[in-house]
């Protein structure tokens, strides 16, 4: 199992490494616009000529403090789209892809054991994960003074810690899907649809009172809802993900094991 993780963290080091730079990037494209918004007025003129339900939806009715602007544009906006890219596509590659190019069943015949091919690639996916959050929490550190967000960084890296929950979730459930019948698509399409309707759901229950029910069933709300880069994370919501990370990944080990590989 150790030898999976290991290899699954060392081989795909360019892949993480370009993810990285793309966080970062947005970070840099995002962060040390604040100022120059917030003191001439832009940013409030532009909300202001938006429809509110637009607002709402979008998540921007909190830019006015470098704390929600940080959390709309870059967490729950940009960063959101490409994490939710990378870990959907490492969870429906985790079994799907090896067992479509014959490889799942090479690796089986040299003694390892499904439960330990699908602990590995779970392990390894879920330190690719750690690493790019980390890599989002540095950048975010360092243009802190620069953009004046004037953030508390201990409640960013508590925040932090929920993101990665919330990430986790999507991949997990791409991992579930790409065991279930051993194609990436179908894992691609479990880990977009958890990620896609969260973000849907809390767009539409926050439009109204009739729809707030949807708010529910939305991961992207149990995270973002609290505004945790302001408040603090909610951490009934961030061990609620985490136990879903753990019994989808679990879920894909049982049903690997029980059925017939490459067929």
């Amino acid at each position: 199992m150790w030898e999976i993780f290991t290899r699954g963290v060392v081989d795909s080091w360019r892949a993480t490494l370009t993810w990285a730079v793309g966080l970062v990037a947005a970070a840099a494209l995002y962060l040390p616009l604040f100022p120059s918004m917030v003191g001439n007025g832009q940013m409030q003129q532009m909300l202001n000529s938006l429809p509110s339900q637009l607002v709402k939806t979008l998540n921007y009715d909190q830019l006015g403090n470098g704390a929600g602007y940080t959390q709309s544009t870059l967490f729950g906006l940009l960063g959101f789209l490409l994490l939710s890219m990378a870990t959907i596509a490492w969870g429906a590659s985790a079994v799907g892809s090896d067992e479509e190019s014959g490889i799942l069943e090479l690796t089986l015949a040299h003694g390892v054991t499904r439960v330990q091919l699908v602990a590995g690639r779970a392990l390894a996916i879920l330190a690719r994960l750690f690493l790019l959050v980390l890599v989002m929490y540095c950048a975010v550190a360092v243009l802190n003074g620069p953009s004046q967000l004037s953030l508390n960084l201990g409640t960013v890296a508590g925040a932090a810690l929920g993101y990665a929950g919330l990430m986790a979730l999507s991949s997990a459930a791409a991992l579930l899907g790409g065991a279930l019948r051993g194609r990436r698509v179908h894992g691609l399409m479990l880990g977009a649809a958890v990620s896609v309707a969260g973000y849907v759901f809390n767009a539409v229950g926050r439009q109204s009172d009739s729809a707030k029910w949807l708010l529910n069933f939305s991961p992207y709300h149990w995270f973002f809802g609290a505004n945790p880069f302001s408040n603090g994370v909610d951490w009934g919501a961030c061990i609620g993900m985490w136990v879903g990370t753990i019994v989808l990944m679990a879920l894909a080990a049982v049903v690997l094991r029980a059925r017939d590989v490459g067929r």
